[in-house]
């Protein structure tokens, strides 16, 4: 969802005006995909009492391959943490919330290179690094933005439809959804930082998603796959049960890792090359 640009002008030297700059920019667009993702959340969860504890649901399971139903984290789907996490916590909001968390990573530094709009910011008083680190911040924003509406709407629906999910829990995979978003954004937003190539960027932060989702999904189903899933962010993300258990701190920590490493990688290869402006 792109957002009109308003005219360019220079970063004045009040706080945070790279960043200021890029949520106004982007606030049509954050407004839209924060719109979109509550009402897909409001939606999944509002089929519950029809979908959720019902014979018809364990059929449906019961008739499915159980390959299938291992990869797609159907097991526990007919209780309410487990429909939960099935269908929004493992899938649709970490979908969506990728989708927009990668091409705003790759379009951030890259993007905005590649079509001349980071020249006026790369000339001015702001420096290399409090530039990309104030855009890195527009991200870390703009994923929590998503990750508290996600949260919100299903915590509400939750409570009004009687779910039996804790509260505690609940914000816990929230967390855990907002880490691993940011992770592999991070990771986006790190090669476009080192490359100023907006669809490298797009696509190696494109490919680490997939694989780390494949990974997670697969690997149970193979002999001695425990290893290949213990390397996924998807399970440093899920692999605590975090709508039942609450979120591991131990695959916490290393969503934080990872966002933390890439986020130096972008701060120290951006400030040696030469920019394309």
């Amino acid at each position: 969802m792109a957002a009109d640009r308003p005219p360019m002008s220079l970063p004045s030297a009040a706080a945070f005006p790279v960043l200021r700059w890029v949520l106004r920019v982007q606030l049509r667009a954050l407004l839209g995909w924060g719109v979109a993702l509550a009402a897909v959340s409001a939606m999944y969860v509002s089929f519950w009492p029809a979908m959720g504890d019902t014979a018809e649901m364990q059929a449906l399971v019961d008739s499915m391959p159980e390959a299938l139903v291992t990869a797609m984290g159907y097991e526990a789907i007919g209780s309410p943490a487990g429909y939960l996490e099935s269908t929004v916590y493992a899938l649709l909001a970490p979908i969506l919330m990728l989708v927009f968390a990668l091409g705003f990573g790759a379009r951030l530094i890259a993007g905005e290179e590649e079509a001349g709009e980071l020249e006026l910011e790369a000339t001015s008083t702001v420096g290399r690094t409090r530039l990309l680190l104030e855009r890195y911040l527009a991200l870390v924003l703009a994923v929590v933005w998503l990750a508290v509406l996600v949260g919100a709407v299903s915590l509400g629906l939750a409570r009004a439809l009687g779910m039996d999910i804790g509260t505690g829990p609940l914000l816990g995979a929230t967390l855990g959804l907002l880490l691993l978003v940011l992770a592999l954004g991070s990771v986006t937003f790190a090669v476009g930082a080192a490359t100023g190539r907006r669809a490298l960027a797009l696509a190696v932060g494109a490919a680490v998603a997939v694989l780390a989702y494949v990974a997670n999904a697969l690997a149970p189903l193979l002999d001695d796959g425990a290893w290949l899933q213990r390397l996924s962010p998807f399970h440093w993300y899920l692999g605590n049960d975090p709508l039942n258990e609450g979120l591991g701190l131990p695959g916490a920590a290393a969503l934080v890792v990872l966002a933390l490493v890439s986020l130096v990688a972008a701060v120290v290869a951006y400030d040696r090359r030469d920019l394309g402006v």
